[in-house]
């Protein structure tokens, strides 16, 4: 039987599989894959994964005009972050981000289904899960530049829209906030306030959110006329140790440092309690920036100065073209251009920690 079906493959003539050769190449009869597809319970979980594993493998995307005529929509929308339990809820940026779009999906009467994938055996996992065809759509969080699985959503034929973007030319549908601007008007505030000596705690560099902010921070000293110096720029991973390792990092590379701009909030904090052991007074020897304004910005002693994104908004806005996507059906953004990949304005809000 799988020599058969690899005959009907290489013979296909219009280079689109078919229902048939999925049934060949999972061992199953056209009726289960049928099954599957529509997300009936009458199947076998062996059944069901075999069909699965089979449609992700010939890149078979569902006549979605059939679906619709059967009623299988789920209502269901997948937000998938690839990140841990512990980060997901226990930085404000990601909770301000799912109130955001929950928001949204309640108001059209979706149901959120919240996915951690971490690993590779968890991306196939849940890449199975897809081509059954159990959601809706998908949205993505804190994707990094090397991730493969926006790329594999759309081939399945589902409608996805990205918080953020892998690079420069994503071409996946995005909602991103203005992240060059951010680092721009971090660094021209604490030129304004007399300081010269300015670093920066970056984010990972396989992330382009990390790396457009480090950019503003670069273009920011150079519209200032500060020469740029790689001592003062150091690495965290938007986590609150992160920012600690690297604060700590900086202040032996040059002590003489007089602010820090952190790529987040929470990067912020822990530089500042660094800063505290080492005796340095916030703002009288350094002054501090961070991106978010997020709860942890208003709670900081001194509270800090912070990059607002509209991170709420945000998952208001991607929500909004991922619904308009699946109403649309196949192809929907497609033709719409720069609609589908939204920047959102940034605002610079000024407290003591400057």
């Amino acid at each position: 039987m799988r020599e058969g079906s690899s005959r009907g493959v290489s013979g296909r003539r219009n280079g689109r599989p078919t229902l048939e050769e999925v049934a060949a190449l999972a061992g199953v009869g056209r009726g289960t894959v049928s099954r599957v597809i529509n997300g009936s319970p009458r199947v076998s979980e062996q059944a069901r994964e075999a069909v699965a594993r089979a449609v992700a493998e010939l890149g078979y995307v569902p006549n979605q005009a059939a679906r619709a005529l059967a009623g299988s929509r789920t209502d269901a929308v997948a937000l998938v972050i690839p990140e841990t339990e512990a980060r997901v809820f226990s930085e404000p940026y990601f909770l301000d981000l799912i109130r955001g779009l929950s928001a949204e999906l309640a108001a059209a009467d979706k149901q959120l289904l919240l996915t951690l994938v971490r690993t590779e055996a968890e991306r196939r996992r849940f890449e199975h899960y897809l081509a059954a065809q159990r959601v809706d759509g998908v949205l993505l969080a804190s994707v990094h530049g090397d991730d493969p699985l926006p790329d594999r959503v759309a081939r399945l034929g589902l409608p996805v829209v990205m918080n953020g973007r892998r690079s420069e030319a994503e071409p996946i549908d995005y909602v991103d906030s203005d992240n060059i601007g951010a680092g721009r008007a971090a660094v021209a505030h604490l030129v304004g306030r007399g300081r010269g000596r300015i670093a920066t705690i970056s984010g990972p560099a396989d992330m382009y959110v990390a790396r457009a902010r480090l950019g503003g921070y670069r273009a920011g000293l150079a519209e200032a006329g500060i020469a740029p110096d790689e001592s003062l720029v150091a690495t965290g991973d938007f986590t609150e140790e992160g920012g600690r390792l690297a604060m700590r990092a900086l202040l032996e590379r040059a002590p003489g440092l007089d602010a820090v701009f952190a790529a987040s909030d929470v990067m912020a904090a822990g530089a500042r309690g660094v800063l505290r052991e080492a005796g340095r007074r916030v703002p009288e020897d350094v002054a501090l920036v961070g991106v978010d304004d997020s709860v942890v910005a208003r709670l900081m002693d001194p509270p800090l100065t912070s990059v607002r994104q509209p991170i709420e908004e945000m998952g208001r806005t991607m929500t909004r073209l991922l619904l308009q996507k699946i109403a649309e059906g196949p192809g929907a953004g497609s033709a719409a251009g720069e609609e589908q990949r939204r920047v959102l304005p940034t605002e610079l809000i000024v407290r003591e920690s400057s």
